[in-house]
């Protein structure tokens, strides 16, 4: 089989978030199961100051946005991936806007993108059985299959398209319905037209052959009003082809028995040298007292995270004696409203604006809990690493968080972590509270802890279902299922 996997960002190339740690591992696993398997990426600006050695294939493709002709060139990297330079899109700091705002001509830069891919195809005569679509970025690639490139070249090219997030839909006005290339006739309910504007995750959504999220609970609660941003209808026309596949992570990149980030290695049975971790990091970040039960956040600034609760939850999270350390950007009003709290709890609260991996494996690695009390959350990877770091969730019970962390349980002495269910400051720092007692009771924390870690979050499982999902989308394209 071949698989062709069209994202808009991918570790080690270009990342925002978790979508990039999962097309860039997927890959990496589709080659040990010696799958013939490719990544096609913008070529960012990143990327070419990156220390990626890119070959130029000496090909070009044409690509029509709107009345325009755009030129694209290729290349590739020593591995499986190749890149689409047209600099007029990609040549920009970020990859999809500034924390004012998203760029104003995302449309046109990601319908360049997704017609991109399919000229790419036809350039290189490469027919995939499969395209392995991810979010909004490249939700017009299944539309097109069925319509503009509906021909020879790719009768027989199944889609999958996987939502790692539904809040983020890829909507622009109707205004620029004619840079797609698509007819009118499309700019309906039943079409990709969606409350008076485009929706370019609706064009996967109703397109794709096969529909995944990122797990098993997001798969249900996405067709729910609640949850579905406006798109439930749609999903729940689709719910028979829609399938939650639980995200998994990268166990070469996260081990801490060989983490070349951490100061200390370690693993289940040598706890001593994760206290080591602890007493580094707390020195690192300027934070007092590495014996106060310390919290850790690696992640995305935004309301969807629920780091308005965390704001609110300060002053109680510093009176219960406990300490923050935060490495993240985002929103700018999260962005500076942390970056105040660190000045006025000052050696108690953290704050590191922007990404440092190696400083995420710090947090990870010495962190006594991670905080995640997401409004929503599709899967979530830093509950998974965490874990493997013996570093106890505290999250609220939604999405994958519910399907990986096992709520803790006292009595019995079982669980993997603290959930809470009510979106709230209360609900949060009550599960706080319960993680605080554990950490009174060293021997009943470090049993938690070893079972944490003991969890197994590899891809393995994850990657032989998505193969077993483009095999059944691949009959489904030759209507023989």
């Amino acid at each position: 089989m071949k698989i062709l996997i069209a994202t808009p960002e991918a570790v080690p190339y270009a990342k925002t978030g978790g979508l990039a740690d999962v097309t860039g591992t997927l890959l990496k696993e589709y080659k040990g199961m010696n799958k013939e398997a490719y990544i096609i990426l913008p070529l960012y600006k990143r990327i070419k100051e990156g220390n990626v050695t890119l070959t130029d294939m000496g090909l070009k493709i044409k690509v029509p946005v709107g009345e325009r002709e755009i030129e694209g060139r290729l290349f590739r990297d020593r591995s499986s991936v190749y890149f689409i330079e047209c600099d007029e899109f990609f040549d920009r700091e970020e990859l999809y806007g500034t924390p004012q705002g998203d760029y104003s001509d995302n449309a046109s830069r990601f319908i360049f993108f997704s017609r991109g891919v399919l000229e790419t195809c036809k350039a290189l005569n490469f027919r995939p059985d499969v395209i392995h679509c991810h979010d909004w970025q490249t939700g017009l690639i299944p539309l097109y299959l069925k319509t503009t490139y509906f021909d020879t070249f790719f009768k027989d090219t199944a889609s999958l398209l996987t939502i790692h997030n539904l809040g983020y839909q890829g909507l622009f006005s109707s205004s620029e319905m004619p840079l797609t290339g698509l007819g009118w006739e499309l700019f309906s309910p039943e079409g990709i037209e969606f409350y008076g504007v485009i929706n370019f995750l609706k064009a996967g959504l109703i397109s794709a052959d096969v529909l995944t999220t990122v797990s098993n609970t997001y798969a249900k609660e996405i067709l729910q009003k609640e949850f579905g941003f406006g798109l439930e209808g749609v999903l729940q026309t689709r719910e028979k082809d829609l399938y939650g596949v639980i995200n998994g992570i990268d166990y070469h990149e996260w081990d801490p028995s060989r983490d070349e980030f951490i100061p200390k290695k370690f693993g289940t049975d040598d706890l001593r040298s994760r206290v080591e971790c602890k007493r580094r990091l707390v020195k690192g970040v300027f934070l007092d007292n590495v014996d106060r039960p310390l919290i850790g956040i690696v992640g995305r600034l935004s309301a969807q995270k629920g780091f308005d609760l965390v704001l609110q939850s300060l002053e109680e999270l510093v009176s219960l004696g406990g300490n923050l350390v935060l490495l993240g950007k985002g929103d700018e009003s999260f962005q500076i409203g942390f970056s105040e709290a660190a000045r006025k709890y000052k050696g108690r609260v953290s704050v590191t604006i922007g990404f440092e991996e190696p400083l995420a494996h710090k947090i990870y690695a010495g962190s006594d809990f991670f905080l995640i009390p997401s409004k929503y959350e599709p899967c979530g990877l830093g509950q998974l690493i965490s874990m493997r770091y013996g570093c106890i969730p505290i999250g609220r019970k939604t999405g994958g968080i519910a399907d990986t962390v096992q709520d803790y349980n006292p009595l019995a002495s079982k669980g993997t972590g603290f959930l809470f269910f009510d979106f709230t400051p209360s609900a949060m720092q009550d599960a706080i509270k319960r993680a605080f007692c554990l950490y009174t009771d060293g021997d009943k924390m470090q049993k938690v802890i070893r079972d944490a870690m003991k969890k197994d979050f590899s891809w393995e499982k994850s990657a032989e279902r998505y193969i077993e999902l483009y095999d059944y989308a691949v009959k489904k394209k030759k209507g023989a299922v």
